[in-house]
């Protein structure tokens, strides 16, 4: 017959395990000790409802001359209790062994102490017990062995602990990182944390400064002057404004300040979370919506569960409720303020414009409340939705910047052309007739646009069919064909026109110049042939067009100048002009091919001293 038996558990392996997998630094034996002194004072004021506004405390002594020592002032353990709990590794939390509701502690089981042999090769436990059983005393080894006996002598209700720092971590232990991490973790305990200024004496009463700091976050009704500098200290930046957050069944509330500076589209929220006033994390990413991202909140909870290392939260029914809860809470002070109070979200819009983008996207109801506020940059300037739409009711624009570049000038002035190229724009644009039904929104790209564009009339055609011939023949080098068309403005001598993978075969041209001779620039080839062949220029044999506008009186004067020579260079000077009026990447080609055309039109055009201008 087979018999149960129990693993064996080597100490040495757990402690390797939380030092380099669960604990991200030896720091935080305080913060777990700290737990465990809360959950004991805890205990003793549940146990004692007639004593349970005493001021029980924690006090501790930087092992500056001596050993490092924390003594809480809890309920105190027996010694089956002392086993129950630091001897049988995860068997069960103080809640089990001490009465206590889930919500009213902050560790868990005995592993927690554990963390202490990160930075002391034996830990010394001194424990009187609440309940007047005898004291105890428990020495645990790094080694995995431990023992327990009566201590003989009196000690005060509470626990004590004893830790001998090790060499490497010495400087952990005394008292410039004690008081930095003793306020890092424990400033907003409910319980008094002290640092012992004297050395420790048995039944002396030294002297202490204590740490815990009002939690100006939680209250209702905030000093404003106090919870600006509490945002400047804490988060390092004066907010622009300040929400309420409120999850209450969780137990979680606290404020979201809002950033004085748009963060980058990428970036994520962040949250300074504490757990019944112990912080857990400065940096929770995932306490608010993504969406959040122009929000630093400081919160605290009392019903979000810890993971294994106590610096991050489950991910679980109770933290998606939280999330929700407190994204509703910022949807609903930014639509209060854009109905009472507009020029402060007039401020707050010009910051944090993308932000607000985004939630609109998500979130039908605020897309019907803010999409008129919201502005696009369009051929006629940058203009709110709500003006948009009533210059047109048809909306048009373009998925990518560089197709907006080239066909922004074809754009009427009653009509103008929106650029979708920007971060959630053109999602906006398509979302424009679920706000405005009578909308119409239409995608352009650049055939189309070009496809619009009236032709020379017909008594001029046979001169502009020569025009577009000699044209082409000079940028046949340059994949480029020329074509004639009348554009509404006659300012505009000529248009580069180019679908998007043909930037994309620029860019790839200097790469595979910077890696001539490499197997680099042949692979770097064959891509850029089969990206080209997917251009929607492919058929014609060419990659790129430009488009010469017959309303301009150059380029009518250019379709009768004979002379060949001075025709190129005019044409290549077009040609390049036109990529620099449409914020194009010159490659070095093009940057040559300029220089060369305005060096020979020099000569071309400047007879020499004494001679003809002949070439």
């Amino acid at each position: 017959m087979s018999e149960a038996r129990p693993f064996q558990v080597d100490l040495q392996g757990v402690v390797d395990l939380l030092g380099r997998h669960i604990y991200s630094s030896p720091r935080v034996y305080l913060r777990e000790l700290l737990q465990n002194g809360v959950d004991a004072i805890t205990a003793r004021r549940s146990a004692n409802e007639e004593e349970a506004t005493h001021s029980w405390g924690i006090t501790i002594y930087p092992a500056d001359e001596s050993d490092f020592i924390l003594v809480d002032e809890g309920i105190g353990l027996t010694a089956d209790e002392v086993s129950e709990l630091l001897a049988t590794v995860g068997r069960s939390s103080k809640r089990d062994i001490l009465g206590m509701a889930r919500t009213d502690y902050l560790g868990q089981f005995g592993i927690g102490l554990l963390s202490c042999f990160m930075v002391s090769d034996s830990i010394r436990i001194l424990s009187q017990s609440a309940t007047g059983a005898p004291a105890v005393e428990w020495i645990g080894s790094g080694d995995g062995t431990f023992e327990v006996r009566p201590y003989g002598q009196e000690i005060p209700i509470g626990t004590q602990v004893f830790l001998t720092p090790r060499f490497d971590t010495v400087e952990l232990l005394k008292r410039e990182s004690v008081l930095q991490m003793a306020k890092e973790y424990g400033e907003y305990l409910p319980v008094p944390i002290h640092i012992a200024t004297t050395a420790y004496a048995p039944g002396r009463k030294p002297t202490t400064t204590t740490l815990n700091s009002h939690p100006v976050f939680l209250d209702d009704d905030p000093d404003h002057a106090a919870l600006a500098a509490f945002a400047k200290d804490a988060l390092g930046f004066d907010p622009l404004g300040v929400i309420n957050l409120s999850a209450p069944g969780t137990g979680t509330r606290g404020k979201g300040f809002i950033l004085p500076f748009s963060p980058p589209p990428n970036a994520h929220q962040s949250t300074r979370a504490y757990l019944g006033g112990m912080l857990l994390s400065k940096r929770v990413d995932d306490l608010l919506p993504d969406w959040a991202f122009f929000i630093r909140a400081v919160v605290d909870s009392t019903g979000l569960s810890p993971t294994a290392s106590r610096e991050g939260i489950v991910e679980d029914f109770n933290l998606e409720y939280t999330r929700e809860q407190l994204g509703t809470c910022v949807r609903a002070w930014v639509m209060d303020m854009a109905v009472h109070q507009p020029h402060q979200f007039t401020t707050f819009l010009a910051v944090h414009e993308v932000a607000i983008k985004q939630l609109v996207i998500h979130d039908e109801e605020m897309a019907r409340i803010f999409m008129g506020w919201l502005s696009v940059e369009t051929s006629a300037g940058r203009i709110t939705f709500d003006r948009l739409v009533k210059m047109s009711p048809n909306v048009r624009y373009t998925r990518t910047r560089d197709e907006f570049r080239q066909v922004s000038s074809l754009a009427r002035n009653d009509a103008p052309l929106v650029n979708g190229g920007y971060v959630y724009d053109s999602d906006l644009v398509q979302l424009l007739p679920t706000v405005y039904p009578s909308v119409m929104v239409t995608q352009v790209d650049v055939l189309t646009e070009l496809d619009r564009l009236d032709p020379p009339s017909l008594e001029d055609r046979s001169v502009t069919v020569a025009l577009e011939d000699r044209a082409t023949k000079v940028l046949e080098s340059r994949e480029c064909q020329a074509v004639v068309r009348i554009m509404e403005s006659e300012d505009i001598p000529a248009l580069f026109v180019a679908d998007p993978e043909v930037f994309r075969h620029i860019d790839r041209g200097r790469a595979s110049q910077a890696s001539a001779g490499s197997l680099w620039e042949e692979i770097l080839a064959q891509t850029d042939a089969f990206a080209l062949s997917r251009s929607q220029y492919a058929d014609s044999g060419f990659s790129a067009r430009l488009c010469l506008n017959w309303a301009n009186p150059l380029i009518r004067s250019l379709s009768s100048l004979e002379d060949q020579a001075i025709f190129d260079r005019y044409v290549q000077l077009l040609y390049v002009q036109s990529q620099l009026a449409g914020s194009y990447p010159l490659t070095q080609a093009d940057r040559n091919l300029m220089t060369t055309a305005l060096s020979d039109l020099m000569h071309l055009t400047t007879p020499p001293t004494g001679g003809s201008s002949n070439v």
